[in-house]
């Protein structure tokens, strides 16, 4: 899709002139800016119509937009037939941050991504302030920001003991939780799908959720119980109620992470769950969701093969339910069942960092092992612990279509930076948001570029409180992508997945530039992010 602006040859030829030209012809004076990016297509990050105009930056931020052919630079870029773009906001992510390996952070710029979020499904430490000192002092390549997770709190406090917490240890739960918060978390988030997360109540996790809503604007972002494919689950219609619920008895603000129904039995059903967030929003509740357009999910083995009353205690716990005579062959009969809701174990595509696992889905590794699928599980576990793991065509996309046209729909990737060495992984770290917007508004007429482009960043910002990113807009930190739509695409598959997306040309990431003429630099400008909330009793 080219875009073509009108530009007049005076503004091309004081693009030509050298900086040490325009230095001379303003008498030796300071330039104006820092970088001006010429002549782009501007998708502001709104929602509005795009417009021509060129965005002067200095000092990392966005000093002024309009007609700056007047004036100079230390370095201008050309931007005509490119869009400029607001750096986009990975809304649920798993970038490794933490991993040198990963900092960088490639795998998102190279999409236009320069914020993501991070400490989800549960997982998300409470020592909040190591987190944020580590990404500082190390570097990272993109802007980074956590939540403090259930899982992680509980596990701390309970182990993976599947019952409910003492007083005692509900009060140690909330400490920790209060520390997360006050060391800059934007809010509480939860695995309740994932042990130990899965042995909670629904008080329990309110009860925590009322210390993050201590903070006016905090988040609770919720991995659901049961999307539609959980063995013996609550269902999907009980399970987006209950994060609803969770979110209007604590005073949290919502936000459903990939949300779509899984399942085959739930095709068609995205409206269903809509309709209960619409219902909500209408109540006063705020709550939002977030999605990726890919119809594989990753996960773990344990969480799709095993019933949830089986996976307590940890691995040694596991394993003796495999070898107990009343036990065993119930949860052998169980764990056919389970991966029956998910398609069967050739749907179940191990992307483990082992490579005796990866590439291989759970039908071939237990073929190759001559052994019945319910014994291969057993297998990984005892040998591995755990493997992560894809299962494909797990979601429907025609409720991933319905689910884009959505006006509280933000977009991730729910992506995991792979190791080094990995053979397979999710192709969603690589292209989530360029496979977005070339299905649904390039390909397809199901939403417009410009919707798309602010569910990839103003809708996000406003959501997390990023008062100071996700427009282009002066007076904003220049967070900053130029794209050549006409070649924006993903190139990872799921089994050649190893392919970074094309078609960015310029990344900014406060005001530095992390991607050059399509060329990653290296820079590592991003910044770690506090959350903005203030205590309600500050």
């Amino acid at each position: 899709m080219k875009i073509d602006p009108v530009v007049d040859l005076r503004r091309g030829w004081l693009r030509g002139l050298t900086f040490a030209a325009l230095v001379s012809f303003a008498g030796c004076s300071s330039p104006d800016f820092d970088v001006i990016i010429a002549g782009g297509t501007i998708f502001d990050g709104s929602g509005g119509a795009p417009f021509v105009a060129d965005v002067g930056i200095s000092g990392g931020v966005i000093g002024e937009i309009g007609d700056l052919a007047a004036r100079t630079a230390l370095e201008t870029i050309d931007a005509t037939g490119f869009v400029v773009t607001p750096g986009f906001i990975d809304a649920h992510s798993h970038a490794e941050m933490d991993e040198s390996w990963g900092r960088d952070g490639k795998h998102f710029l190279t999409q236009g991504i320069t914020t993501v979020v991070l400490g989800l499904d549960g997982g998300g430490p409470f020592e909040v302030e190591d987190r944020l000192q580590g990404w500082g002092a190390n570097g990272i390549g993109v802007n980074a920001m956590t939540f403090v997770g259930h899982n992680a709190v509980r596990r701390e406090v309970m182990g993976l003991d599947a019952r409910a917490p003492t007083p005692e240890e509900l009060d140690r739960m909330k400490a920790l939780v209060r520390r997360g918060m006050e060391e800059g978390a934007f809010g509480l988030s939860t695995g309740l799908f994932y042990t130990p997360g899965t042995f909670s109540e629904t008080e329990e996790v309110i009860e925590l959720a009322k210390v993050a809503a201590e903070w006016e604007g905090a988040i609770y972002d919720t991995h659901d119980r049961d999307l539609g494919a959980t063995y013996q689950g609550v269902g999907y219609d009980a399970s987006v109620a209950e994060g609803i619920r969770i979110g209007e008895e604590s005073g949290l603000r919502v936000i459903f992470s990939h949300f779509n129904p899984q399942g085959a039995t739930n095709y068609g059903r995205a409206a269903v769950g809509a309709r209960m967030i619409e219902d909500a929003r209408a109540r006063g509740i705020e709550v939002w969701a977030a999605h990726h357009p890919y119809t594989a999910t990753q996960s773990n083995l344990r969480s799709y093969a095993l019933p949830r009353w089986a996976s307590g205690g940890g691995t040694e716990a596991v394993l003796a339910r495999f070898e107990h005579p009343d036990t065993a062959p119930m949860l052998r009969t169980q764990i056919v069942e389970s991966l029956a809701m998910r398609g069967g174990a050739e749907k179940i595509m191990i992307v483990d960092e082992d490579p005796v696992l990866n590439g291989r889905t759970l039908a071939q590794r237990a073929s190759e092992w001559e052994l019945s699928v319910p014994d291969a599980v057993q297998r990984i576990i005892a040998e591995n612990g755990n493997a992560s793991v894809m299962n494909l065509d797990l979601y429907d996309i025609e409720n991933t279509r319905y689910l884009a046209r959505m006006p509280w729909m933000m977009t991730c990737t729910d992506g995991r930076t792979p190791s080094e060495g990995q053979v397979v992984a999710h192709p969603r770290v690589y292209g989530a948001f360029p496979r977005k917007l070339r299905l649904f508004a390039m390909e397809g007429n199901d939403i417009g570029i410009p919707f798309a482009i602010r569910s990839f960043s103003g809708l996000a910002a406003d959501f997390f409180g990023l008062s100071d990113r996700g427009y282009v807009e002066v007076g904003r930190v220049a967070d900053v992508a130029v794209i050549d739509l006409e070649a924006y695409r993903d190139r990872s598959t799921m089994m050649d997945p190893h392919h970074f997306s094309e078609g960015v040309v310029h990344v900014l990431v406060n005001g530095a530039f992390a991607i050059r003429d399509g060329e990653a630099t290296g820079v590592m400008a991003g910044e770690p992010l506090r959350a903005p909330w203030q205590h309600g009793g500050s």
